[in-house]
């Protein structure tokens, strides 16, 4: 396991486990961990409506 880097939104620490990473890199928003990425999906969802 070793750390990829932080979330930019919460300050999560984000790690890499066996070559996957545990987040997701977003061109907008950099690097994401999975509860800020939902999170920015359903603020998106609700703008859009």
């Amino acid at each position: 396991m070793e750390l990829a880097g932080i979330c930019s939104v919460c300050g999560k620490e984000i790690y890499c486990r066996d070559g996957f990473l545990d987040g997701v890199i977003d061109q907008k928003s950099g690097l994401l961990c999975y509860a800020c990425t939902d999170l920015e999906i359903w603020e998106n969802k609700k703008e859009i409506k």
